[in-house]
């Protein structure tokens, strides 16, 4: 069993990934702003409020765990520009003040800054809306100061262009900085199948201080 710690579990997909963590077997420490919005019961759940944006909260809060998971994000594209990269640099510091203790950090990532076939990126296809570049570079700086960080464990795991609810398959394939796409040229997964995902790698370590992609 691994003692795992979700920020923003309250979220389309940290809600899933809490609940695939517990079916598991694991141990969860919900960490939301509003503990209302967590209606998973089960006895591995705890639920506790903490500021993610706050490197002495993190710390505090993720200390004797062995994973965090940031699944951070909601709200419009300034909300995510106000939060995405500012956690993403509490994390980090939170995290070096454990030293040697300090858990293993997945990071939910975004995948405009995946390479195209065209030699660009998702975040460079003409007509995106102003509200989604915000999210898309958020994301991107995010995984910009991530990649500086050489002294924390991490991980972040960028969802294909399109991740919804939907079915949950146990299907998904692994990618580095590639868009991945079907034989159609669709790009999705399910944010239950990104949940599983999340999982595999947390039980099944794989990519260090890397940023994979994950869709079918």
């Amino acid at each position: 069993m691994t003692n795992i710690v979700v920020f923003g579990a309250a979220g389309t997909i940290g809600s899933r990934i809490v609940r695939e963590a517990l079916e598991r077997g694991h141990q969860v420490t919900a960490v939301v702003r509003d503990p209302s919005k967590i209606t998973e019961t089960h006895p591995n759940l705890t639920t506790r409020t903490g500021d993610v944006l706050d490197p002495v909260s993190v710390a505090s809060t993720v200390a004797g765990h062995d994973v965090v998971i940031s699944a951070v994000g909601g709200g419009d594209g300034a909300a995510h520009q106000a939060t995405i990269k500012p956690s993403a640099v509490a994390l980090v510091d939170g995290l070096r003040t454990l030293g040697d203790k300090a858990p293993r950090l997945i990071s939910v990532g975004g995948a405009g800054s995946l390479r195209t076939p065209d030699g660009g990126q998702v975040w460079d296809a003409p007509g995106l809306p102003e509200e989604l570049l915000l999210i898309m570079h958020a994301h991107g700086d995010a995984l910009d100061h991530y990649r500086t960080v050489t002294d924390v464990g991490w991980c972040n795991i960028s969802p294909a262009a399109k991740i919804a609810p939907g079915e949950r398959t146990g299907t998904y394939r692994t990618g580095f900085d590639d868009l991945l796409t079907d034989e159609t040229g669709k790009s999705f997964i399910s944010a239950e199948d990104y949940a599983i995902a999340v999982l595999d790698e947390i039980e099944n370590p794989k990519h260090h201080q890397r940023r994979i992609t994950v869709a079918y």
